[in-house]
């Protein structure tokens, strides 16, 4: 079971790179129209990460505690992206809002990776 979380982990940190990169360019004023659908996918990848890390704390797996502080902020940037972007004005300003939340989503997620595997 760790190998398949870190597996699903190393795919949550790939897709909100891909998620960050789309964002930016759309900031930039060349919008792609997957982005969103693709954005929903990272998210769900996360939500798999976090059933299998509770998992795997049930199975008695333990990492060090800035793992899960990391991993559990990313609720927040995530909830950024898909809930207050949207409200932003213009497409441009969604977009930059979204490059935002989803820049630091890819930070917290490689932070909490690079933790993670380090053991």
């Amino acid at each position: 079971m760790v190998n398949v979380h870190n597996t699903v982990g190393t795919l949550v940190v790939l897709g909100y790179l891909a998620v960050t990169v789309l964002n930016l360019l759309a900031a930039g004023g060349r919008p792609v129209g997957w982005a969103r659908p693709l954005s929903f996918a990272a998210a769900a990848l996360l939500l798999l990460q976090y059933l299998l890390g509770f998992w795997l704390l049930g199975e008695g797996h333990r990492n060090r505690n800035i793992h899960y502080v990391l991993a559990l902020l990313a609720i927040v940037t995530v909830g950024l992206e898909h809930g207050f972007a949207p409200t932003r004005s213009t497409a441009r300003a969604r977009a930059a809002t979204a490059a935002v939340a989803t820049a630091l989503t890819l930070a917290l997620v490689v932070g909490a990776y690079i933790v993670g595997t380090s053991d």
